[in-house]
């Protein structure tokens, strides 16, 4: 039997249709998760219980994997659990790392994009063969900007900025082809198929769920704004992706999400 894949955060926002994607390709796949296996889950894969906060279950993880996507994401330090699995791969002689990246992250001067910014030097340097894959932001990822804010008078968006979301079951197919070929190195980013005011897709989500709000745009300050309002979030030569928002809108409609 092959060696299987392992995908870390395989229960995540990407995680899920990429471990889908896997084995709907036939390949044997292994989820890491900070969660044991429910009972009533009878799916084709096995199951690591792995924390990479501080590395229990690591080692059994990595065992005899013929590679690893890092999917699992850590908002206070992804530099850090990256680092501690990288040092683990190459203990384990894994023979290829996919981590996945935001578009960006070398403009924008969020912490959390510093984090990603070094977990990729990380990753370089690692001695395990690689590959990067940037992509830009999820549609749920803003769509949540406004539903975060449901409960408020109004929508506020920071004007003047533009985001260009890419549809995640689409990342996680080319997730999945990374991780069944060769280390590439840094592969060309992954945007969706439009750039997008934030104003208009503030409004597009309260459309869609039937809310009457109004949108009202801030002019806010600081170098992580105009960072963003100078387009360092976007890939607009990459728009090599097909689902739209107003799509990922509908289809969450129809799950009663």
């Amino acid at each position: 039997m092959d060696r299987p894949i392992l995908v870390t955060g395989g229960t995540g926002t990407l995680g899920r249709p990429l471990v889908a994607r896997l084995l709907a390709d036939g390949v044997p796949v292994r989820v890491m998760s900070r969660r044991p296996r429910r009972a009533d889950d009878d799916r084709p894969y096995e199951w690591a219980v792995c924390d990479l906060a501080d590395g229990t279950g690591l080692d059994a993880a990595l065992a005899d994997v013929r590679a690893v996507v890092h999917c699992a994401t850590n908002a206070r330090n992804d530099a850090a659990t990256t680092r501690r699995l990288a040092g683990a791969a190459r203990r384990a002689g894994v023979p290829h790392l996919v981590y996945v990246s935001i578009v960006g992250i070398d403009e924008v001067p969020l912490p959390y994009y510093r984090s990603k910014l070094e977990a990729e030097r990380i990753v370089r340097g690692s001695g395990v063969p690689w590959t990067v894959l940037r992509t830009t932001q999820f549609h749920d990822l803003v769509a949540m900007l406004t539903t975060v804010q449901r409960r408020l008078p109004v929508v506020l968006t920071p004007s003047g900025v533009r985001f260009q979301p890419v549809e995640v079951a689409e990342v996680a197919d080319r997730l999945a082809e990374l991780a069944q070929g060769a280390p590439a190195g840094r592969v060309p980013d992954m945007a969706g198929p439009e750039v997008r005011d934030a104003r208009d897709l503030a409004a597009a989500t309260l459309r869609a769920a039937g809310l009457r709000r109004r949108v009202v745009p801030l002019r806010l300050p600081g170098r992580i704004v105009r960072s963003l309002r100078a387009g360092g979030n976007l890939a607009p030569d990459r728009a090599v992706g097909t689902g739209t928002f107003e799509e990922y809108l509908a289809a969450r409609g129809r799950a009663g999400r």
